[in-house]
C-alpha cells in the first residue's frame, strides 16, 4: 500500500479519485482550501492549504509516495488567482516532490492547451495554443512539471471536459432547463463532433499513470471518450431523459457568439470564451496513446456519462438550488441566459 497526495481532493476530481484510491487499498492524503465534507473524510487524512504556500505544501506532503496534482482555478476565477494558482502553485508543488525525493507525479492539466480546434482529433504532439488567462496558465504549468522528468516520472494528463455524478458547473446549465422543462438553444446546427470523459474513466486513466512502469508514465496522454456524438444529439439525449419532449434548438451563430462575447466582457455571462467558441467546431482528441501505452478503455459514452450526471442532478437538485460559485461541485450563475428560458417553454 502506498500514500498518494493529493491537490484538490475536495474537488470533483479529487473526491472521485480517492474513492478509486481508497477502493485499491492506498492511503491518502488530501490537500485542499476547502473542507473534505464527504463521508470518506474518516478514511481520509485531509489537511487544508494552499498550494501558493511552499512551506504548507512541503510539510502536507511528507511521507507521501506518488503526488495527483488536481487543484487549479478554473476559467471563471479572476486571472491573478489563475495566474497565482495555475502556475505558482504547479510550481510548489513539484519542487516540493521534488526535494522530497518523490519519484511519480502526475498533473491534471487540459485540452484547452489546444485551444479553439481548427479540426477534430488533435493529438498529443498538436500545437498549444491556449485561449485566455485559463489555457495559457496551463500551458505554463505543463511546461514547468515537464522540466523535472529527468528527476521524476512526470505524468500530464489532458482530459476532455469530464462529467459524472457530483458534476455540475457549466452542465447545470443544461440540467436545469432539462428538468424544468425548456428547450434548450445552442449556437449553429449542433452537427459538429465533440468528446466529453466519464470522471470514472479519467480515474482509472490516472490510476493506471500510478501503476503502470515510470518510463510508460513519463508522458503526456490525452483522454476523452471512445464513443460521443455531435454536440446536438448529446444534449438532445438528455432532454430526451428529463421526458418533456423538449428540444435542442439552433440559433445563428455570428449573433449568438457575438451576445456571449459582450456579456462575457460584461460579466453577465456563466460561459467563458473556450466554452462558447468551441460549442460551434468539431472539438475531440486522440486518445490512441493513453489507449496503446496505459492499456485504458474507457466505459462511458458521451451520451452515458451526460445521462448518469442529469440523473445524479435530478435527485439531489434541493440540495444545491440556491448555491452558486466557479467550481465543478456548485452551479453557474446562468447570467442573462437565465432570463432568456422564458423564450424556450
Amino acid at each position: 500500500m502506498s500514500t498518494v497526495f493529493v491537490t484538490g481532493g475536495a474537488g470533483f476530481l479529487g473526491i472521485n479519485l480517492i474513492r478509486k484510491l481508497c477502493m485499491e487499498g492506498h492511503s491518502v492524503v488530501s490537500y485542499d482550501l476547502q473542507e473534505f465534507d464527504y463521508p470518506e473524510r474518516t478514511h481520509v487524512k485531509h489537511v487544508l492549504g494552499d498550494i501558493r504556500d511552499q512551506s504548507s505544501v512541503n510539510n502536507a506532503m511528507k511521507g507521501a509516495d506518488a503526488v495527483v496534482h488536481a487543484a487549479a482555478a478554473l476559467p471563471l476565477n479572476s486571472d491573478s488567482d489563475i495566474e497565482t494558482v495555475d502556475i505558482d502553485g504547479t510550481r510548489n508543488v513539484i519542487h516540493a516532490a521534488s526535494e522530497l525525493g518523490i519519484r511519480r507525479f502526475i498533473h491534471i492539466s487540459s485540452t484547452a492547451v489546444y485551444g479553439v480546434p481548427t479540426s477534430g482529433g488533435m493529438t498529443e504532439e498538436s500545437p498549444m495554443v491556449g485561449v485566455g488567462p485559463y489555457g495559457k496558465a496551463k500551458i505554463a504549468a505543463e511546461e514547468i512539471v515537464a522540466s523535472f522528468r529527468d528527476q521524476m516520472a512526470v505524468t500530464i494528463i489532458r482530459p476532455k471536459s469530464f462529467i459524472g455524478p457530483e458534476r455540475l458547473g457549466v452542465f447545470s446549465l443544461l440540467y436545469d432547463w432539462a428538468s424544468t422543462g425548456h428547450h434548450f438553444p445552442i449556437p449553429g446546427n449542433g452537427h459538429n463532433l465533440y468528446q466529453y470523459l466519464d470522471v470514472e474513466d479519467l480515474c482509472e486513466a490516472l490510476y493506471l499513470c500510478l501503476t503502470v512502469p515510470p518510463k510508460v508514465a513519463n508522458d503526456t496522454f490525452n483522454v476523452g471518450a471512445l464513443e460521443f456524438g455531435t454536440f446536438r444529439s448529446d444534449f438532445q439525449a438528455v432532454l430526451d431523459r428529463a421526458g418533456f419532449g423538449k428540444k435542442v434548438r439552433s440559433l445563428p451563430v455570428a449573433p449568438v457568439i457575438g451576445a456571449l462575447r459582450a456579456l462575457d466582457k460584461m460579466g453577465w455571462s456563466p460561459l467563458y470564451p473556450w466554452v462558447y467558441e468551441t460549442a460551434v467546431k468539431d472539438s475531440f482528441v486522440s486518445i490512441e496513446r493513453a489507449m496503446s501505452r496505459l492499456n485504458w478503455t474507457p466505459r462511458f459514452s458521451n451520451e452515458e456519462a451526460l445521462i448518469r450526471n442529469y440523473d445524479w442532478y435530478v435527485l439531489h437538485k434541493s440540495e444545491f438550488d440556491k448555491q452558486s460559485g466557479t467550481t465543478h461541485r456548485v452551479p453557474w450563475k446562468q447570467g442573462a441566459l437565465g432570463l432568456a428560458k422564458v423564450f424556450f417553454r
